[in-house]
């Protein structure tokens, strides 16, 4: 094989806010920290380990506005993308270098109706409002009724 491959995927929680930064000529860059965990245990303490490794993502134009709309701190999400290192300068004149993901594909993994069912203004919400029959509820039906041949 002679070609090599820059991949990467990754499942993990929103550290912080998407932010946004927009240039002249319309085009835009959003970033935001993304949190993996590992867990095992050790099996000489037989205590459980857990390791946060932290991923900064950069997103950019359309798919940024996407995710500074729809994404906000804690909410799980697929991110698909490359590695790619840049080298910058700071303040002080020294030369500095961040790893960056950056996003090529992602999927929302977090369901706004759940996470807004666990909020307590909408559990509040929920105890005002009377129980209603869902319209996607199945009612089995009568013994005899069904179309099966058996």
């Amino acid at each position: 094989m002679s070609g090599t491959l820059n991949k990467v995927m990754l499942i993990g929680h929103l550290g912080d806010e998407v932010k946004m930064h927009y240039f002249d000529d319309k085009n835009c860059v959003g970033r935001f920290p993304l949190a993996t965990n590992e867990t095992y245990t050790n099996k000489q303490t037989n205590e459980r380990v857990s390791n946060t490794e932290w991923h900064n993502i950069v997103v950019r134009n359309k798919a940024a506005e996407i995710c500074e709309k729809y994404l906000s701190k804690g909410d799980k999400v697929y991110i698909e993308g490359r590695i790619k290192t840049r080298k910058w300068t700071d303040d002080k004149g020294m030369e500095r270098y961040s790893t960056e993901i950056q996003c090529t594909d992602f999927t929302f993994l977090t369901n706004k109706n759940e996470q807004q069912q666990g909020s307590p203004q909408a559990h509040a919400q929920q105890m005002h409002q009377p129980e209603q029959p869902s319209q996607n509820s199945v009612v089995p039906p009568a013994e005899g009724d069904d179309d099966l041949p058996f």
